[in-house]
């Protein structure tokens, strides 16, 4: 899609997330199900109010695995949308270096959002072997609410968390990604440079949480500190 209004604060900046958002996050986290295994499907908006943003996000989103390499054996499936109903789902890969490749790959095009495809998508992959987690990375929401909730309830009922990561401020888009997060058992995130190094972290905690559960988390937060170690309290104290 081509729309970007509501994305930036003052001086075309984006406005950071603050200490609360990043906690409301953690508590979400905290009340997901446990992992039941090491694969995790990770899909991106790729219309066209996300190009700005692109290679940042990829960055981001990359070292979240390079991160969780250390954890386990995380097995991860990138799936993107873009232009006219193109939907793509990748092969499933082990490799940061693999991961990240398909991503360079992908470049931003004009259209509409997908995300009902994406949960759908989801649900059939967890039926034919157990997904631990999805996360989605997206910034607008231009489908029926019902039809997505619908979708996101079935996630729920298959125990399949869904951690959207939020770019921009669009408020539609943020209730929307709120409901699916409520209705899986999830988390919603703001995503925006202020706050890069937190969600780096944040990601990277989901990433491991995937691979290796629980313990593999408070591994993880006890060598990374900050965010995630913050996560791992919290998510211990359930």
């Amino acid at each position: 899609m081509a729309k970007d209004q509501g994305k930036s604060g003052a001086g075309g900046l984006p406005q950071r997330s603050s200490r609360a958002d990043v906690d409301a996050f953690i508590g979400r986290m905290k009340a997901a199900p446990a992992a039941a295994g090491g694969r995790l499907v990770f899909a991106m908006d790729a219309t066209a109010s996300r190009e700005p943003t692109w290679d940042r996000a990829c960055r981001i989103q990359g070292e979240m695995f390079l991160a969780a390499e250390a954890v386990g054996r995380l097995a991860v499936q990138l799936c993107w949308y873009r232009g006219f109903d193109e939907f793509r789902a990748e092969p499933w890969v082990t490799e940061a270096r693999d991961l990240l490749a398909r991503m360079s790959g992908v470049a931003c095009q004009g259209g509409q959002t997908q995300i009902v495809r994406v949960l759908r998508h989801a649900a059939a992959e967890t039926r034919r072997e157990r997904v631990a987690a999805l996360v989605f990375v997206g910034d607008c929401m231009e489908e029926e609410i019902d039809r997505l909730c619908h979708a996101a309830g079935e996630l729920g009922v298959l125990g399949l968390p869904v951690f959207l990561f939020h770019e921009g401020h669009d408020p539609v888009a943020r209730r929307a990604f709120e409901e699916v997060a409520r209705l899986t058992r999830g988390a919603c995130c703001p995503f925006d440079a202020g706050s890069a190094d937190q969600l780096r972290d944040l990601l990277a905690a989901v990433a491991a949480y995937a691979a290796g559960g629980r313990r593999a988390l408070e591994d993880f937060g006890r060598r990374r500190g900050g965010a995630a170690l913050m996560l791992t309290h919290r998510f211990a104290g359930r």
